[in-house]
């Protein structure tokens, strides 16, 4: 159970993507709001009334897909909601990261929280209790073409079947519920297909991936300031009277994101003139990361409205005089899937940029410093190899840059003649948003063994001496060959916590 002191979130208003981060991560209790029962209470007496009358419903007394036009007996709904878990969880392999099933968790609550699917709210109550009592449904992540197969084994926990995790031990469903004192539920009509269908999964797994974008990209403006004042560049770049010419709000920002880091740098000031102009790497940061960002903000704003929609099908009108029910397809995944595709070339942009700077540390005829960073070189081989790991991270992340949703491999007797695919774009942004914070992590740890070789009295601003003694906390200067891994490790959790962050604003003020 939470404990008192536990932050606390009330589904049934607007959700943004820091709320949804705050349970599905960090493991805020989730509670219902009155208009929320509401809502899931009108319309479930909605579908009761129309199973005493005996219409006839897609997916609540037919068959599905394909099998749509098959009518199933009042007596067999039950049956039916059960066969469709079953044979819909599907997908195979290692199992998903407890924060994404929590995640898909969360949004099958907020799409059949809006009233508009007819599930009954016993059912959501035991969603929401898994989520606060650490029941982590066992949802094998390979498979999906964007909803249906994990949604399906989270479910079939509910009912008592499948696995799930508790303390971090796998269990038989029923097992893992009675260790949180819950029972399994009997689904009622229309029941397992809402649970299964929508945009959830693609929707849960890319928003947790796109909040770790942002905040990298937000971070690697402070990288980038901080590559900029070791390697003795330029700020004039960065003069608000360029950017005013070519109003971007992003790119503008960015420049005064690097402005305001740099802004009492004796470095900084020192080398106003030191080059008439920087490499692109340097002189190019608020076009590139600008440009970056815009499109993971544009993904911000479709993330937000999906969050708080109802992607189910068929979706029911209780407000209506005489009810409603319109089989479409908002279940389809292609808004989040194509935010998430371009959101994985804007960051794999900023991982380009950044290995480049990170190549400039190392090399003495760029950056004046000794050669990988190290004194005697040969002997030792300093930060020559992280680079290495560098180009073989951005390798794969170009790969992952390949969008998913261009594809198309029609599925059930071609009914679903047109795939969205979207599932297979949030799984690689995720993946494409911890290389870039490796990628990142390993051009800082270049920016702060640079600084040992700085001569004369050229002081650093103070949000890179915030940084720097952050990070001497826990990495030492190398002066010869070291075990280099676990400072990687420690760098891209200083990123992927947003801790970087926290330190460079505490010094400056909030980044733009």
């Amino acid at each position: 159970m939470a404990d008192q002191g536990m932050k606390k979130v009330a589904l049934g208003n607007a959700m943004t993507l820091e709320m949804f981060v705050s349970i599905a991560r960090d493991g805020a209790h989730v509670d219902f709001s009155d208009a929320y029962r509401q809502r899931v209470e009108k319309s479930c007496e909605l579908v009761t009334r129309w199973m005493e009358e005996e219409r006839v419903m897609y997916g609540v007394n037919t068959g599905f897909g394909a099998l749509s036009t098959q009518i199933i007996s009042r007596d067999q709904t039950t049956l039916l909601q059960k066969n469709i878990l079953l044979s819909h969880a599907t997908s195979v392999g290692e199992p998903l990261e407890e924060e994404c099933v929590r995640a898909i968790m969360l949004m099958v609550l907020q799409n059949l929280g809006q009233g508009y699917s007819g599930v009954q709210l016993q059912t959501l109550e035991i969603y929401r209790q898994c989520l606060n009592r650490g029941v982590i449904p066992f949802v094998p992540r390979e498979g999906s073409v964007g909803y249906l197969s994990v949604e399906a084994h989270v479910a079939l926990v509910m009912i008592g079947e499948g696995k799930a995790f508790v303390d971090g031990k796998l269990l038989p469903a029923k097992e893992a519920l009675h260790k949180a004192d819950l029972e399994p539920i009997e689904l009622s009509a229309k029941e397992g297909l809402a649970l299964i269908s929508g945009t959830t999964s693609p929707t849960a797994i890319g928003a947790l991936a796109l909040h770790d974008m942002l905040q990298a990209a937000k971070s690697a403006d402070i990288i980038g300031a901080m590559a900029l004042e070791v390697l003795r560049g330029t700020t004039r770049a960065f003069d608000d009277r360029l950017m005013r010419v070519r109003p971007h709000q992003q790119q503008r920002n960015t420049a005064a994101n690097v402005r305001k880091i740099l802004e009492d740098s004796m470095i900084a000031k020192q080398s106003i003139n030191h080059r008439l102009q920087d490499a692109l790497s340097l002189r190019a940061i608020p076009q590139l990361h600008g440009a970056a960002k815009k499109t993971l903000l544009d993904a911000l704003t479709t993330f937000e409205v999906e969050m708080n929609a109802c992607c189910d099908n068929p979706i029911l009108w209780p407000d209506e005089e005489d009810g409603g029910a319109i089989s479409g397809s908002n279940c389809d995944s292609s808004y989040v899937g194509i935010e998430l595709d371009s959101a994985c070339i804007s960051v794999t942009a900023i991982a380009k940029m950044s290995e480049r700077r990170n190549y400039r540390l190392i090399n003495s005829h760029l950056s004046g410093y000794p050669t990988f960073l190290v004194q005697n070189a040969g002997i030792n081989s300093g930060l020559m190899i992280p680079q290495y790991s560098q180009a073989g991270l951005l390798n794969d992340m170009k790969l992952l840059s390949q969008p998913a949703t261009v594809d198309n491999i029609p599925t059930c007797a071609d009914q679903e003649d047109y795939v969205a695919m979207g599932y297979n774009s949030a799984k690689k942004a995720r993946e494409i948003a911890r290389k870039l914070e490796y990628v990142l992590a390993i051009e800082l740890l270049s920016i702060y063994h640079a600084h040992q070789f700085l001569e004369g009295n050229l002081t650093p601003g103070s949000a890179t001496r915030a940084v720097l003694e952050r990070i001497e906390q826990s990495i030492p200067k190398m002066t010869e060959d070291t075990y280099l891994y676990p400072y990687l490790e420690i760098l891209q959790d200083f990123i992927h916590s947003g801790e970087i962050l926290s330190v460079v604003e505490e010094k400056v003020g909030k980044l733009l």
